[in-house]
């Protein structure tokens, strides 16, 4: 994964991000200098907050990374699991019914979530929900798609 281009944004393109990024997650963005990174060999750019790399765009629409959202807490939309999911989610592996202990309510199939575990908190994954939040704890099946994980090379990136 090599940089392709490096930019700082606009005020108009960094309000869109902030304004997304509250309405779907509850978060404020806060920072004074917001730089798109564009990256070969991957799906996703990502966007540096004052040099963290917190923002990353997933099909044109921004989210958090997962060091951003443990460094700035998602309030809502967030799918949890239990200690036994922790080890195959931070792994990249999908998520399944058992293992989800709550999900908000809000989700809806196709919408980024990110994927916390019960005891601290901490964000492991991003993954893209395939059903409803409502239906997300149950007995069995596939419910979120992991898209970005810890320990990935999204997640080891350095600037």
């Amino acid at each position: 994964m090599d940089v392709k281009s490096r930019h700082h944004l606009r005020s108009d393109e960094i309000g869109e991000i902030r304004t997304a990024l509250s309405d779907r997650l509850g978060v404020s963005l806060d920072g004074d200098a917001f730089e798109l990174v564009e990256l070969t060999q991957t799906p996703f750019d990502l966007v540096l907050v004052d040099g963290d790399p917190d923002v990353l765009y997933v099909d044109g629409d921004p989210f958090l990374t997962v060091r951003g959202a443990n460094d700035h807490p998602p309030e809502t939309g967030v799918v949890t699991v239990d200690a036994g999911a922790v080890s195959f989610v931070s792994d990249g592996a999908d998520v399944m019914r058992p293992g989800i202990v709550d999900a908000d309510d809000d989700i809806s199939p196709g919408e980024l979530v990110p994927i916390a575990e019960e005891s601290h908190g901490k964000v492991l994954a991003v993954g893209r929900a395939l059903v409803e939040g409502d239906e997300m704890v149950g007995q069995e099946g596939k419910v979120v798609e992991s898209v970005h994980h810890v320990g990935d090379d999204l997640y080891e990136f350095v600037v």
